[in-house]
């Protein structure tokens, strides 16, 4: 048979590893994104036990659909992920814009007009005296 058919290929033990290799990650992933997988970490810094830093390390790794059941949604409501979301929002920021703006001319209206306060002129100054 030529090299390069089907049947040889997988006769090919380097191939047979790199196909059940290729199955078993795919497996691998399939189960991890399907039960979800969580790293928790801590990393301190600390100079004559004086701490200086510490960061902490939370990492979950699983599907949409999994995060949803256990309730994570963030990313329908962050700006910079849901867009659709973005547009609403901005949409609703004009409209309340529009209505504070209708409330202040409102507000303006009802309010007493201003007493206008004439300011006295300033006396003019002694030829013998100086100012400070």
């Amino acid at each position: 048979m030529p090299k390069g058919t089907g049947s040889t290929l997988m006769a090919d033990p380097i191939a047979r590893t790199s196909y059940r290799a290729s199955t078993s990650l795919v497996e691998i992933l399939d189960r991890v994104l399907d039960k979800g997988l969580i790293v928790a970490g801590d990393i301190k810094v600390s100079l004559a036990d004086v701490e200086l830093l510490t960061i902490r390390i939370r990492l979950m790794i699983c599907s949409i659909d999994k995060a949803e059941q256990i309730g994570l949604d963030w990313w329908k409501y962050d700006p910079n992920l849901a867009v659709g979301r973005h547009e609403a929002m901005l949409k609703e920021n004009a409209t309340l814009k529009e209505q504070v703006r209708t409330l202040e001319q409102r507000m303006l209206a009802l309010a007493p007009p201003k007493k206008s306060t004439a300011r006295a002129k300033p006396r003019p100054r002694a030829a013998g005296k100086r100012g400070r």
